[in-house]
């Protein structure tokens, strides 16, 4: 077959967990696709109910990249429609940089699929918004150094003192020092909150401070699989003040309104 005819291979993010928090575009790539690979560790089976019976479903959760990849070149050689599944959206913490390269290396096309992160799903279940008028428009998304490392840069204590809402990734192992530069930065008392698995039916969201945040954090037993929000978007409406938007202000005008 002629390579040109070939489907390029689609990265494609499940979503935080909810097989209907995918985006349509990813469930119908699912329900055409011959082959997924799928990052087993994390995207849980629900989401594979839009695959057809007859695709192949391969869970990468124990493979390494030499090997993800030769799954996928060979789908692609044979003509199979391949989707590579990631959990949340492919851009955050996907690793498919190092995949993407591999294929450009062997001139085999490639899409991208966005998805729900984590962080996003967290803030419906708390019912916030991130940007507070007047208070912070920036979000922050990090996470601290492990065995992956952080630019010194990017170390949680810098991105912290700008006070903006701040969502951390993969460092519940590190929670001690994580609530430690939270309290210099933020403060003890600022709210917080712990998301695990959201959107998950076990899902569990704390809600609780910065002062608290390690405490319960062990108290419920929660040592991965979860991400850290912290922030004025946490803080009660009561202690917000009366922060509106420009954009629904009557005395406001724009492109299509005229301010009172």
């Amino acid at each position: 077959m002629n390579n040109h005819d070939n489907h390029p291979i689609l990265f494609c993010g499940a979503g935080p967990g909810d097989p209907e928090l995918i985006t349509v575009k990813g469930m119908k790539a699912l329900g055409e696709a011959d082959l997924v690979v799928y990052a087993g560790s994390l995207v849980p089976e629900a989401v594979l109910r839009w695959t057809s019976k007859e695709a192949k479903r391969v869970s990468s959760a124990g493979m390494n990249l030499d090997q993800i990849m030769a799954k996928l070149v060979k789908g692609y050689y044979n003509g199979l429609k391949v989707v590579r599944l990631h959990t949340g959206d492919p851009s955050l913490y996907g690793a498919i940089r190092e995949q993407i390269e591999v294929l450009l290396e062997n001139e085999i096309p490639y899409k991208v699929i966005p998805g729900v992160t984590s962080a996003f799903a967290a803030a419906a279940s708390l019912g916030i918004e991130y940007t507070v008028p007047e208070v912070t428009q920036t979000l922050i998304f990090t996470r601290m150094a492990g065995r992956t490392p952080v630019p010194e840069t990017e170390n949680l204590k810098a991105l912290a003192s700008h006070g903006a809402s701040l969502a951390i990734y993969l460092s519940m192992a590190l929670i001690d020092e994580v609530s430690r530069i939270l309290s210099e930065t933020y403060g003890s008392d600022t709210a917080c909150a712990i998301a695990y698995r959201v959107s998950h039916p076990e899902e569990n969201i704390i809600r609780t401070t910065v002062r608290r945040l390690s405490e319960e954090t062990k108290k419920a037993g929660i040592d991965r699989l979860a991400v850290i929000l912290v922030g004025p978007a946490l803080e009660p409406f009561s202690l917000s003040g009366n922060l509106r938007s420009k954009l629904y202000d009557k005395g406001f005008s724009h492109g299509y309104r005229t301010g009172k």
